[in-house]
């Protein structure tokens, strides 16, 4: 309260306080409910709270005494809206909507309060490049001062004189994050600096100084930064944190650890930070900061090693400077903060906000107490005419004019577009195509398959079911599967073996276990458990080179389940299947296929996909079929993006559909079974489907069960019900609060129930009403495919109407477009008649359409889903006339329905980055499904995808030309896995597709590395520990050319961060993807994975030879070559090759003197085609760099 003195002045006093608990003893958050409550208060202030005897629970404090008939009321909820704006505000932070979040637009409307509807401000992408350090004197001398600190820190603390140990260097880090003045946006990126004399001359940034030796002083980032969060806000800045790792030596003569031994804990320390505040114009800046440190409080909330004394004031800034270039990715650019508070100020007048707002001041101030530090407090960058010294608080400021973009740009600035645009290069449209590659067994192959010890199938006599023949595909009859007296079907799924190709890639490590994953009909999707793959002397199918594999089932503890195989069983049967659905589930075993995919239990990498055709699994009358299987289990790898710039891109024939891939890396033995059972009622068959939905009859269903006149033939009949077997709520409040004694428990009953009656009555009515006006249909709903059908509207009343229609679902429409309708109709075969501008749209869209009295008329409707996931909906159509009365009511029931897959790609693309695609499509013709005879030619293709996040677009090169589809997808997160559909349709109105594709994206981060081919390349990923300690090991998709350090299981630990080095050995030229993977192998759970990009250059030749060698069987062929050692002095040297597979060396390294001559025996291979194949020899140095490579042309004759 507010009291006055004697003087006149005032005095705030306080008369209470209280405690509202938003969290319980642990974490969790008190239960928020939306009623009132009630706070108690307490005599005093909250300074009663630091009493040295205070004890919790507040309650039971002595010293704390409650204000009698005084309480605050109040209410808490959480604020749903909030949480798409988490990453803006700091944990327990108060915040009003009248105060200025950095990061949110200002609310709309007279409320003011922006965190009502809290709104986004728009994000600007920045690149950081060029980034270089300079530290004060020099970086040697900083580096040095610094370890002797640390040194003598060290031996004081562990109160010991010099015991011979030392602190060395082992890595320079540099976190760069965007702050918006309370926090980070996300967490900081880290990068690793180099010195500039460790870089080669070949890729050493170019350092701006005065000398060479000071260009090799500064610390060099080699990288980009992307700054993805950046937001054109005064308080938003970009935050520098350089941070140094030492680690100790021992007794090594001052060198670092070896690798072995670089496991121990390592001691990071953070020396210098700066602050910058955007204000980027539209081209790129050069920016350069200054370094600050010591007790200065900074927005990483870390020590800072301390500023070394002034000596050289205006010679050297005291803490070194941070120098880097930055840019946009887009025409959009970042304002700068005097036009961003201008137009604040004009637009909207907000109540002041100490604790948020956003100062401009000339000096740096004192850091306040409080939940944040805004960025703009932390450092000033009044704008200049060039650099300037500024000496502020013994700190001495390097700032520079970074330019003031126009606030009202003319006409005449905007670009011009030239008349075409940079085009990206198609790729073929090979994907995983449905297939039945039947094996005709042998009785040998028989034999072993019996010999294996694979559970037999039994059908319902219990008798095993030979494996038959399967019939022609196409030849199945409809009639006869829905005739057949056994409705029970018994899908069963035996998976037997997985064999390698014999002519297949041989690149990567055959698995050793293997996991399946894919989706039977509309059941739920299934991971296979890890199956164990076990060799046997034989093949089970002839022709095969190479012996399978048969699977077998892993237990925990590691050992075998017998017998051999997996085996699924599905039960589709009328308790399972909807009414009329049994007709859907036969199409579905006739035109679809089932898609599996192959992945690798240890290193979660995947093997494969492989799809079977299901119409073998139709029974055509039998008790029971099963046939057996060879599926080709392939992988397909997709070059390189590329784009056609320029006058290429208008060059006739230019395009060309990139290289696919495709290889066979196995073959997948399975058996297929469908083993029928007799059903005690059998499932509701498809009525005629007709196309007309007409009104209901006159039968009214009550709530207490139902009547009909009897004289109506078909009437339904329903036994009464009790009211409280019908209302829960009648029942509850029966039984609560009910007299003593048997008369007044009666008389209560009845006044209960009276009361319950007149209070249903007028919902009871209404809905009676409503039934008998409404209709109902179902819908089977297929992805992509559009389901037609009419509704027959009837004006009931003998005067004239305009009916207006409402549809509660967006998926259900109203065909207005009379060719639209005329289309569907010639389509479905429908013969009701077609009207020309039938119907009028309001304001607000909402179709309206002319009655006459007594006047029925066919309104057409349309549903069409693209969800990947549809769920059963009911969408409700309301036929209403003037007054909101409604005429009628249509109820559409939607049973989703799988749908067909026809090809399937698979990508692999860095994370949180787009993908673009241009596929080439085949040409029409060949699509199957393709309408014959299509008037006008070549026809307009059209396409849409399951995900409306998604751009897909088609795009026509011409008349004659082919045709492409455009695909531009985000990314999320590594490991995270996309999965979308895209439907290809031939006509305008989309009625149905002609094909359909799925679509994996896999989002891994992203590792660029130039290498040459037959040369090792060393470099080290870091990896990041997670919330609890884990046993990783890491595998790749290529191991001879990748190798891992350490190479097995390893522990990663919690929350720690540790190096995996990796060396790279590029076998060819050119453009390459590798894929790594960290699995626990604990747990056979993904914690991270990499997409290695790979660009590798041709080695230079020195020499050439040429050898012709015959096809076929035979022992090859032994030549030799020499090598003189160029040095004068002693050397090691180790030989490599492309080729493996078709030349080997007698011994993979040799040792020769200076100035000798050693001679090098090779081996080559035979071979089973004929060509000509060139073999390169790569002869490296002990450190494996190349010193030559020979070029070997051999020809197979």
């Amino acid at each position: 309260m507010m009291a006055g003195k004697g003087d006149g002045s005032s005095q705030h006093l306080s008369c209470g306080f209280g405690i509202i608990p938003l969290f319980h003893s642990g974490s969790e958050v008190t239960d928020s409910a939306t009623e009132d409550r009630a706070l108690k208060l307490y005599h005093g202030t909250p300074r009663a709270l630091l009493h040295p005897r205070f004890q919790n629970p507040v309650e039971k404090n002595k010293y704390m005494t409650v204000m009698e008939k005084s309480y605050l009321q109040y209410a808490l909820k959480s604020h749903q809206p909030l949480e798409a704006i988490f990453h803006l505000l700091p944990e327990n932070l108060l915040i009003s909507g009248l105060q200025t979040v950095p990061g949110l637009l200002p609310a709309r409307g007279d409320t003011g309060d922006c965190l009502q509807k809290p709104r986004l401000m728009k994000t600007v992408t920045c690149y950081l490049e060029r980034l270089f350090i300079q530290l004060y004197p020099s970086l040697e001398e900083f580096e040095e001062e610094l370890l002797d600190l640390l040194n003598s820190d060290r031996l004081l603390q562990a109160n010991t004189g010099s015991d011979g140990e030392e602190l060395v260097v082992r890595e320079r880090r540099l976190h760069v994050g965007v702050h918006n003045g309370l926090r980070f946006v996300q967490a900081p990126q880290v990068a690793v600096l180099v010195p500039g004399a460790e870089l080669s001359p070949s890729g050493c940034q170019r350092v701006p100084s005065s000398g060479a030796r000071d260009a090799g002083q500064a610390l060099v980032l080699r990288s980009r930064i992307q700054l993805s969060e950046m937001v054109p806000h005064p308080a938003f800045g970009v935050c520098f944190q350089l941070e140094y790792v030492f680690c100790s030596t021992g007794r090594a003569g001052g060198k670092a650890l070896s690798g072995s031994a670089r496991s121990e804990a390592a001691d990071m320390r953070s020396v210098r930070w700066a602050v910058w505040s955007p204000a980027l114009g539209t081209g790129d800046t050069d920016v350069v900061l200054p370094l600050r440190g010591g007790a200065r409080r900074g927005p990483c909330q870390a020590l800072v090693y301390r500023t070394p004394p002034s000596s050289r004031q205006g010679k050297h800034v005291e803490s070194g400077t941070v120098q880097f270039r930055v840019s946009t990715d887009s025409e959009e650019h970042l304002v700068s903060a005097a036009e961003l508070l201008c137009k604040d100020r004009d637009e909207l007048k907000q109540p002041p906000t100490p604790s948020l707002r956003v100062p401009t001041p000339r000096r740096v101030p004192v850091s306040p107490r409080g939940p944040g530090l805004s960025v703009s407090q932390l450092v000033a960058s009044p704008r200049g005419t060039g650099q300037t010294l500024q000496q502020d608080g013994g700190i001495t400021h390097l700032e520079t004019n970074l330019g003031s973009p126009d606030t009202e740009p003319c006409a005449s600035d905007q670009l011009r577009a030239l008349p075409f645009t940079p085009l990206q290069l198609p790729m073929a449209a090979v994907g995983l195509q449905a297939s039945s590659f039947h094996v005709s067994l042998s009785r040998a192959s028989l034999a072993r398959l019996h010999a294996a010890g694979f559970p037999d199938i039994l059908d319902r006599n219990q008798e095993p079911v030979e494996i038959s023949e399967p019939v022609e595909l196409g030849s199945f009859n409809l009639q006869l599967e829905e005739a057949d007296p056994l409705q029970g079907n018994e899908i069963v799924l035996q998976f037997l073996a997985f064999d390698r190709d014999a002519q297949g890639s041989v690149e990567g490590l055959w698995p050793r276990t293997v996991f399946l994953t894919f989706q039977f009909y509309r059941f739920p999707p299934v991971t296979t458990p890890r199956l164990q793959l076990v060799s046997t002397d034989g093949g089970l199918a002839t022709g095969l080179a190479v012996p399978a594999q048969l699977l077998f089932r892993v237990n925990e503890d590691g050992t075998l389940t017998k017998p051999p195989g997996l085996q699924l069983k599905y039960m589709v049967d009328p308790a399972f299947l909807r009414p009329g659905e049994q007709r859907w589930f036969l199409r579905y075993l006739a035109e679809h296929s089932l898609q599996i995919d192959v992945w690798d239990g240890d290193s979660l990498l995947h093997v494969g996909s492989a799809a079977i055709k299901l119409e073998p699994l139709l029974r055509q009358g039998r008790m029971a079929v099963r046939t057996y299987h060879e599926l080709e289990v392939a992988t397909t790898e997709y070059e390189p993006d590329g784009t056609v710039m320029g006058r290429e891109a208008l060059r006739h024939g230019a395009l060309r559909p990139l290289g696919v891939r495709v290889a066979v890396r196995g073959r997948l033995h399975l058996c297929l079974a469908n083993v029928g059972h007799p059903c005690e009622g059998t499932p509701g068959q498809l009525p005629f489907h007709s196309r007309i939905v007409t009104a209901p009859d006159s039968t009214v269903t009550t709530p207490g069960g139902g009547w009909n006149s009897l004289n109506t033939p078909g009437g339904r009949t329903a036994w009464a019900r009790r009211l409280v077997d019908v209302d829960n709520e009648l029942q509850a409040a029966l039984r609560s609060r009910r007299p003593e004694g048997w008369p007044k428990q009666r008389a209560w009953d009845l006044q209960v129930i009276d009361a319950y009656r007149d209070h249903i009555k007028g919902e009871s009515i209404y809905q009676m009403l409503s039934q008998a006006i409404t209709a109902t249909r179902t819908v089977h709903a297929v992805l992509g495919t559009a389901e037609f059908f009419e509704f027959a509207l009837k004006n009931p009343y003998t005067v004239q109407h305009t009916v207006t229609i409402e549809v509660n679902d967006p998926e259900l429409s109203v065909i207005l477009d009379p060719r639209e309708w005329r289309h569907f109709k010639e389509l479905t075969k429908s013969v009701t008649p077609v009207e020309e501008d039938m119907f009028h749209l309001r304001d607000d869209l909402k179709p309206q359409v002319y009655l006459r009295p007594s006047e029925t008329v066919h309104i057409p409707f349309k549903y069409q889903t693209f969800s990947a996931d549809p769920a059963v909906v009911a969408a409700q159509v309301t036929f209403q006339v003037s007054g909101g009365k409604p005429i009628a009511l249509l109820r559409v029931k939607v049973e989703p329905q799988p749908h067909v897959v026809d090809q399937t790609f698979r990508f692999y693309h860095p994370e949180l980055t787009f993908l673009k695609k241009t596929i080439r499509l085949p040409p029409w013709y060949t699509l199957p499904g393709t309408p014959v005879g299509v008037p006008g030619g070549q026809p307009e293709m059209f396409v849409r995808c399951s995900d409306p996040d998604i751009i897909c677009e088609t795009k026509s090169l011409g008349p004659g030309e082919p045709q492409d589809i455009f695909l531009k997808v985000a990314g999320g997160p590594s490991p995270q896995i996309k999965k979308f559909f895209v439907a290809i349709y031939m006509d305008t109105w989309l009625a149905a597709p002609v094909q359909i594709w799925q679509f994996y994206l896999h989002s891994l981060q992203r590792l660029d590395v130039a290498c040459t081919a037959g040369q090792l390349t060393r470099l080290s990923l870091l990896l990041r520990g997670t919330a609890a300690p884990r046993r990783v090991r890491a595998f790749t998709s290529h191991p001879q050319e990748l190798e891992m350090d350490p190479s097995g299981a390893f522990l990663l630990p919690a929350n720690g961060i540790q190096d995996l080095y990796i060396g790279v050995r590029p076998r060819r030229a050119g453009s390459k993807f590798i894929y790594l993977n960290l699995v626990d192998v604990e747990s056979h759970q993904l914690v991270s994975s990499w997409l290695l990009c790979l660009s590798c250059r041709q080695p230079l030749i020195s020499k050439a030879f040429e050898i012709s060698l015959p096809v076929g069987g035979g022992k090859g062929c032994n030549k030799r070559i020499t090598y003189t050692n160029p040095y004068p002095s002693p050397r090691l040297y180790f030989l490599c090759t492309n080729r493996p597979d078709l030349l080997q060396f007698k011994e993979d390294s040799f040792e020769v003197a200076g100035g000798e001559v050693y001679t090098i025996g090779l081996r080559f291979a035979p071979s089973q085609t004929v060509g000509e194949e060139e073999i390169l020899i790569h002869i490296n140095d002990h450190e494996d760099k190349n010193e030559e490579t020979f070029c070997v042309k051999v020809l197979y004759q």
